[in-house]
């Protein structure tokens, strides 16, 4: 059931759009071309199995975890009403 003037299935679309969005945005951000063997953020040694695992690492796993754990905002809104629009 689609509200207004939006067609039937509008809804789902959204939602698959925006599955289809975050993950070209995740890919985009996933390490390429050759890896590091030290940590570019604190020099550690990138233990073998995580470049081994994740080619192109260039961050150990403390340094990554605490990357992942800053906030990131999302500059797509495909909320359908207008004050949505507004914020």
């Amino acid at each position: 059931m689609a509200n207004g003037w939006a067609p039937d299935g509008a809804v789902q679309d959204q939602i698959e759009d925006s599955i289809k969005d975050a993950l070209e945005s995740a890919r985009a951000r996933m390490p390429s071309g050759e890896g590091l063997e030290n940590c570019e953020d604190c020099g550690e040694e990138i233990p073998a199995a995580r470049r081994k695992a994740l080619p192109g690492a260039r961050t150990c796993v403390p340094c990554q975890s605490a990357r992942d754990k800053l906030p990131t905002f999302s500059a797509i809104n495909r909320r359908g009403s207008k004050d949505s629009q507004l914020r």
